[in-house]
């Protein structure tokens, strides 16, 4: 009798969660009777793939390369930058992968495939890679030019990969959903991006608490084959074969031209455009940089500053988690974006006032405070661009906003390495002592250049708030309009 009561209270146990876990949950109402929440949750295991490989390229290798294995900021930055090469080519992985014809019925598949097997590449290589170009252990007497070119061709695999994986990815997810529920779907895409990065960098703190050459590789090795095992479940089954193999293949579509000039026509594409670009720019330049400042600046270790990833990353969660019930209810998602960047303003100047204050808590919370407005920043744009893609062009669209925003971020990043040396050096040759005070110049110049960037943003963000709701509600039934 005990037994069965028990068993009663369980059940209503579980339908309680039924019917209130979606109020927590961020996207949760995402799902639908096509696309059940277990299958779209096991799609987004692709996201956790490319956040643990941010954590390693943006979080954790450049803290190693920097404060440990002694490699210069600038060359760091460059490596970090050099999957910008493919950047560009989101859009136009996006339209391949929304007209590709295939003898098997796949759109979407092949690409993911393809991006999975480059990620993997990299990732194999970029350990002995990393220790061939910091001249560690028995590679001391290898050539430079030799650690050079591994460590390069291994972030751009890694970040080909990342690109294509990612952007048809995402494309695969919205074909899957129903219209009306294709934003939210993008925004869990994006929610366990960052659970992915948490976890990632939770979990690489942990093991490189005490840090040594050889947990590196075994760091790196195994998010190689994490990478693998993810990707091959998240594709499982997904994409339905149209049409199967044997039937006649559709018609050829638009050439890319064709399609790229009917996405972007209206009087604020390059405006919607360049708000992206220079918001990502903005957030992007100090990712390379938290790390080691506070390594350099605030003495932390390697696990309290890997831990730093986690804590923006946090902060991103709770903007998409925000954002994702304000834009619910009708929210300009323009507006959403302008209040991010406006939160990454104190954010910034936090970070920079943790060091005179020797205030490492300070630091902790301004990172998240500036993850928070990335998180916000990135969703409102996000959801402005899908809200304004035609059906047939949603990985065009995908890729455009990728494009811009990857494109955007490593030139911010290559930029941010170039700058924070440049400022360095220029404060050590008026100083009679060169020392952390000059260093810390160097990272408080490139933190007030985020400050101005987000400034500027706001300001060309102006023309695309909407005047009142009546408008908002005929953008909202006219697509796309800009």
């Amino acid at each position: 009798m005990g037994v069965t009561k028990m068993a009663g209270i369980g059940r209503k146990l579980v339908q309680a969660w039924v019917g209130y876990g979606p109020r927590f949950m961020p996207f949760a109402d995402a799902a639908s009777a096509d696309l059940p929440l277990s299958r779209l949750l096991r799609l987004s295991l692709f996201q956790v793939s490319v956040g643990m490989a941010l954590v390693l390229l943006v979080g954790t290798l450049n803290r190693v390369m920097i404060v440990e294995l002694n490699v210069p900021a600038s060359l760091v930055g460059l490596m970090v930058a050099l999957p910008i090469v493919f950047a560009p080519f989101r859009a136009l992985i996006g339209f391949r992968s929304d007209n590709h014809r295939s003898e098997l019925g796949w759109r979407r598949v092949p690409y993911m495939w393809q991006g999975t097997l480059l990620q993997f590449g990299g990732l194999a290589i970029m350990p002995f890679a990393l220790l061939v170009l910091a001249g560690a252990g028995n590679a001391a007497d290898a050539p430079v030019w030799i650690g050079r070119a591994a460590a390069a061709l291994a972030f751009l695999l890694v970040g080909a990969g990342m690109h294509m994986t990612q952007t048809v990815g995402l494309a695969l997810a919205t074909d899957l959903a129903p219209p009306e529920a294709q934003p939210k779907v993008v925004g869990l895409m994006y929610v366990m991006l960052l659970l992915g990065m948490i976890g990632s960098a939770l979990i690489f703190g942990a093991v490189l608490a005490d840090f040594a050459p050889g947990k590196l590789v075994q760091v790196i090795q195994g998010a190689a084959l994490a990478t693998m095992i993810l990707n091959v479940v998240a594709l499982w089954k997904q994409e339905p074969r149209r049409p199967r193999r044997g039937a006649p293949l559709p018609a050829a579509g638009p050439s890319f031209g064709e399609a790229w000039a009917q996405f972007s026509q209206g009087s604020h594409a390059i405006r919607r455009l360049t708000v992206i670009g220079l918001g990502t720019m903005a957030f992007s330049m100090s990712e390379i940089l938290l790390e080691p400042y506070g390594g350099q600046i605030l003495n932390l270790t390697v696990a309290s500053t890997t831990r730093l990833t986690a804590a923006f990353a946090f902060g991103g969660l709770l903007g998409f988690a925000l954002a994702s019930r304000v834009l619910s209810r009708g929210t300009d998602p323009y507006r959403l974006a302008g209040l991010g960047a406006l939160l990454g303003v104190p954010g910034f100047a936090g970070v920079i006032l943790s060091a005179p204050l020797a205030a490492p808590m300070l630091f902790v919370a301004c990172t998240m405070l500036i993850g928070l407005g990335a998180g916000l920043f990135g969703h409102g744009t996000l959801t402005a661009t899908m809200n304004q893609a035609p059906r047939a062009q949603v990985g065009l669209a995908l890729g455009a906003w990728g494009a811009v925003q990857a494109t955007a971020a490593g030139v911010a990043i290559a930029a941010s390495g170039v700058i924070r040396d440049v400022a360095a050096a220029v404060a050590a040759r008026g100083s009679a002592a060169p020392g952390i005070a000059d260093e810390l110049r160097g990272y408080t110049t490139v933190y007030a250049v985020e400050i101005l960037l987000l400034l500027v943003t706001l300001v060309v963000m102006l023309p695309l708030f909407r005047r009142d709701q009546a408008q908002a509600g005929v953008e909202h039934a006219l697509p796309e309009d800009p």
